[in-house]
Formats: structure tokens, C-alpha cells, sequence
């Protein structure tokens, strides 16, 4: 396994609806801004039409435009709803994008979350996974075959339809799936080799339940078509927000928490992301005695990642924490500060000798101190006795 990395998963949740939405797709420009500052790895942009809460309708457009004010961290997106688009234009589109971000853009793949979605495009929600099998065969055939393709279905048709651009990268940009509680999207990642997002992973019992089903599904599907998918590229979801105490933290979430619970459980045809709680109270207990997320310190965080590694029976390959505008804009961003600074560096490994070479020179410090004194006294007293010897000199 490589070196874990870290992220977010932006939907986003504008919550309570009515706030100002060029205002808010600038906060979120300026939220991966912050990230690729801090060092996080990765972001990634949700697609949705429909509750006026999820405003970004277009993740491709959006990661065209993050990818012209960041520097380093990779954008994806999170999803896109296959079914609703005609596969060939959207590889067209990723690759022109991953020549446009020098690779830095990866496509993730669904069959959309709210079904009011599917219901205005006239498509059955019930249809939509068995739509996204077909849809990503074709995707991946456009991508990884020079062999022309022709399908009808009854969303799409096409005739010996063919990439006319190779990617920039190689062989092409990363292509994942979403996970929430169903073995649809582990089959799709073990049959074609693809990267995974549980994005369920601690929303529910039956989400955290199902983490290492999930892998079991890959490997067994893998297993039949041939493919060797990696653990690097399963990324798990789940919302945190830490503070410098626990009780700043809550304080924090009570801005916003009761918002975004309430657009999950009376607007959202999302069932499976489901939450209980009717006061402010009841929502963050259940937050923190669920464990669906975290809302504490940096000890708290580093406890449910270790609990989703062991969950996951082998490891995974990123943390994307879910974003939700829990907490005012500037306690948002001194919660990412604290998990660049103090909790992402634990799973990375990269203070380690930070640390041993603390230790050691702790360790060798009081002798060393002693011999240090002793080189100055020694040196005051040459000084002293040369200057001596000078006067002694001049005088005669």
C-alpha cells in the first residue's frame, strides 16, 4: 500500500437553500484553494439537478475551473451520473480534460443519488444500476480499445464511434465508481479495474457493515474477468469536523447541523444516506455515538480512521472526509487545518523521523549540553589568559 492519502468529497450542501449561489460556488473554489495550500490530495465534485441544495449541476465544468486556480491536489468527479449522459461524450470530454489539467483529473462514475434526477430526464431510479453496467462497458471500451464501438439503447445510440485524442495520461486518467450499500458498484470496480468510493462508507450501520463486503465483491468479480484492481484506489467518506476541544466542536456544528439534517431526511430522495435526530442535540449525538462521523478533536479523527482500516480488513487508499458546511466558514477551515497538520501526517508516515530524531537528540542532550559548556569555558579561559599574556607584553 502506498502512503494514504486525504481529501474531501464536496457534493456540496448549501444549506438552508436560498443562500446566494455564485456566492456559494465561490466558497467552494476558494475551500479547494485552502486544501491544495494544506497539502490534501484530492477533491471531488458531485452532479445534481434537483433540491436546490447540491449546486454544482456539472463536476467537468467545475474541475475546469478549480484546475486553473490550484496548483497540485487532483479534482474528480464525484459522480457523474452516467445514465443520465451519453457515454461517448463524456470520455470525450474527460480526456480533453485530462490533456487540460496535465492529469490531474479523475472521473468517478454512478447512477446518480436523487432520484428526482432520474425522474425530470424520464428514467426509472430502479433502471439506473443496470443502466451503469452497460454505460461504463462502453466507457471503458472508448478508453483502453482502438476498436470502434456501436450500441443501441433506448438512452443512446452509436455507430462505430471511436476517441479521435489519446489521453495525456498513461494509459488513461483514473476511473472509479461509487459504493454506498449494494455490490453494484464493487462489481463494476472488479470487473474492469477500477478505483472505488465508499461514499456510505460510515452513513449508515449497513455502510460500515458492508466495507469489507465491498472488497469481497471486488476480488471475487476480478477474480472472473481478470483484472487486478487495487486497494490504493478505494477511498471511504465520512463527516468529521474537529475543533481544539470537543466542546468547541460541538459548538461549531450547531450552526449548521440541523440544515443539513433536515435537507437528508425531508428533502433528499437519498435513503441510503440516512440519519436520525430530531433537535440539535439528538443530531450530533447520533453523529458521535453512531459513528457516522466525528465531530471532536484530532484524537477523536485519528480513532475513526483506524476503526475504518480495521473495518476494512486489509486497508484502503484514501480518507475523503464528506464536506457539509456543519460549522461558520472560518471554523470550517481551522478544522481542515488541524487534520493537515496533526491528524493526515499519522497515516502518511511522514513525521516519523521528525519524531526519532527528537527522541534521539532528546536522549543526548544533557552530555552534549555538558561538553558544549565545557568547550566555552574552555575557550572564555584561552581568551582570557591570551589577552593576559598581551597586557603582560605591552607593559614591558
Amino acid at each position: 500500500m502506498s502512503r494514504m492519502r486525504f481529501g474531501i468529497f464536496l457534493p456540496p450542501h448549501h444549506v438552508p437553500v436560498g443562500q446566494d449561489p455564485t456566492y456559494s460556488m465561490q466558497r467552494d473554489t476558494e475551500l479547494v484553494q485552502r486544501l491544495d495550500a494544506m497539502g490534501f490530495d484530492e477533491a471531488w465534485f458531485g452532479e445534481h439537478h434537483s433540491c436546490g441544495v447540491e449546486l454544482i449541476n456539472d463536476p467537468i465544468l467545475f474541475i475546469a475551473h478549480c484546475a486553473q486556480v490550484t496548483k497540485h491536489i487532483r479534482l474528480g468527479t464525484g459522480v457523474v451520473s452516467l445514465p443520465y449522459h451519453n457515454p461517448f461524450l463524456v470520455a470525450d470530454r474527460m480526456v480533453q480534460l485530462d490533456h487540460m489539467t496535465r492529469g490531474r483529473a479523475m472521473l468517478g462514475v454512478g447512477p446518480g443519488a436523487l432520484a428526482t434526477d432520474a425522474l425530470m430526464l424520464g428514467i426509472d431510479p430502479k433502471d439506473t444500476r443496470a443502466a451503469l453496467e452497460t454505460d461504463v462497458e462502453v466507457l471503458m471500451h472508448l478508453l483502453t480499445s482502438d476498436e470502434p464501438i456501436s450500441i443501441e439503447t433506448d438512452r443512446y445510440k452509436l455507430v462505430e464511434a471511436r476517441l479521435q485524442l489519446d489521453c495525456y495520461s498513461d494509459p488513461h486518467f483514473e476511473v472509479a465508481t461509487a459504493a454506498i450499500v449494494s455490490p453494484s458498484g464493487p462489481r463494476l470496480v472488479g470487473r474492469h479495474g477500477l478505483g472505488m468510493i465508499s461514499i456510505g462508507a460510515t452513513m449508515s450501520e449497513a455502510g460500515f457493515d458492508a466495507l469489507a463486503l465491498h472488497w469481497d465483491v471486488v476480488e471475487e468479480t476480478a477474480q472472473q474477468h481478470g483484472t487486478t484492481p487495487s486497494r490504493d484506489g478505494w477511498r471511504l467518506v465520512g463527516p468529521m469536523h474537529i475543533a481544539d476541544t470537543r466542546d468547541q466542536a460541538i459548538k461549531d456544528v450547531a450552526y449548521g447541523i440541523d440544515a443539513w439534517f433536515d435537507y437528508l431526511q425531508h428533502t433528499a430522495s437519498a435513503p441510503q444516506l440516512s440519519v436520525q435526530g430530531r433537535s440539535t442535540k439528538e443530531r450530533i449525538d447520533f453523529v458521535i455515538e453512531s459513528g457516522m462521523g466525528v465531530i471532536g478533536t484530532v484524537d477523536d479523527a485519528i480513532e475513526q480512521i483506524e476503526r475504518l482500516q480495521e473495518q476494512s480488513r486489509g486497508g484502503f487508499g484514501a480518507y475523503l472526509m464528506f464536506a457539509h458546511n456543519w460549522a461558520p466558514w472560518e471554523e470550517t477551515l481551522h478544522h481542515y487545518h488541524l487534520f493537515a497538520n496533526h491528524v493526515a501526517p499519522r497515516f502518511r508516515g511522514t513525521t516519523k523521523r521528525l519524531l526519532a530524531n527528537e527522541a534521539w537528540t532528546r536522549s543526548v542532550r544533557d552530555p552534549l549540553a555538558e561538553r558544549q559548556w565545557a568547550a566555552i569555558n574552555a575557550f572564555t579561559e584561552k581568551h582570557a589568559a591570551e589577552r593576559a599574556a598581551r597586557g603582560a607584553t605591552t607593559g614591558a
